[in-house]
């Protein structure tokens, strides 16, 4: 029986039913009844937890074979991630008090970088605060998602324009599609292994802004352009999304990180793994 945390959200959905779809045992950790039913018809067990209880946790993760874990997303945390300390420190316990005989745990392209990440830190700290426990581990290390983009297809499709932070428009990043992720997720929790593994996650290529336009053209039968929204425009823009106005610097620091090129994969002492979708092939389950 596997566990699996954040069943809720794209990498921990994609996870439990690429399981499920092997025919393996699956128990989600959820936090509401309505989601619970959702995952009741898809066949997995699901099991009521707060990510900062960790004898909620433990429960959900005691007779597992295996765990995936994570911190849920927050993209505008306090600044001193106390909800990050609080979820890895539950989550810690959990993982001990069960005896689980090993885990793994969605982390980001970076998160071995000592600063520089903004919201990124939050894996920093993820890796940090399990790392040391006496249990086989694998942290994924997943780059930027495609998926991502499907925030864009309104613009896309109307206007004819995909507004980018990330920039140069032509430079291309290390992106992969969660169905990717969910996959080796789930091939990783059935290896067996000793020590603590780190997997650098990548898609079949590397994209840019200019390539995200691209492929909607193709998608959408229409041009579309990629435009570099100016840096002195990306506060407003955040704001205009709800962001509090006092907890955006984590996401602007994040992307100058992928602009600069600093946020990246280590390579050296890691496992560099490659999925097989493309982002046209993504992006056209969203169109």
């Amino acid at each position: 029986m596997y566990v699996i945390m954040g069943a809720t959200g794209q990498v921990g959905g994609a996870t439990a039913k690429a399981l499920l779809a092997e025919g393996k045992k699956v128990r989600v950790v959820v936090r509401n009844e309505e989601k619970a039913k959702v995952w009741r018809e898809y066949g997995a067990e699901p099991v009521f937890a707060d990510y900062g209880s960790a004898e909620a946790l433990q429960a959900a993760f005691t007779g597992a074979e295996a765990v995936f874990v994570m911190n849920p997303a927050v993209f505008y945390p306090s600044e001193d991630f106390s909800e990050t300390r609080e979820t890895v420190a539950a989550v810690a316990k959990a993982l001990v008090g069960a005896n689980v005989p090993k885990y793994i745990a969605l982390s980001s392209i970076g998160a071995h970088l000592p600063n520089g990440l903004g919201i990124i830190e939050s894996l920093n700290i993820l890796e940090r605060g399990l790392a040391d426990l006496p249990i086989p581990s694998a942290f994924l290390r997943a780059a930027w998602f495609q998926d991502n983009s499907k925030w864009d297809i309104e613009s896309a499709r109307n206007d004819g324009k995909v507004v980018s932070f990330l920039q140069p428009l032509d430079r291309k990043i290390p992106m992969i599609a969660t169905a990717d992720i969910g996959e080796i997720a789930a091939k990783t929790l059935q290896q067996s292994w000793e020590g603590v593994r780190y997997l650098e996650l990548q898609g079949p290529e590397p994209y840019s802004p200019d390539d995200i336009a691209s492929a909607f053209s193709k998608l959408l039968k229409r041009e579309v352009n990629a435009v570099a929204l100016p840096h002195n425009e990306w506060a407003e823009a955040f704001i205009a999304q709800g962001a509090p106005e006092d907890r955006i610097h984590g996401r602007i620091a994040m992307l100058e990180g992928f602009n600069s090129g600093w946020i990246d994969f280590k390579y050296e002492g890691t496992e560099l793994i490659s999925g097989k979708i493309t982002l046209e092939e993504t992006l056209s389950q969203w169109v």
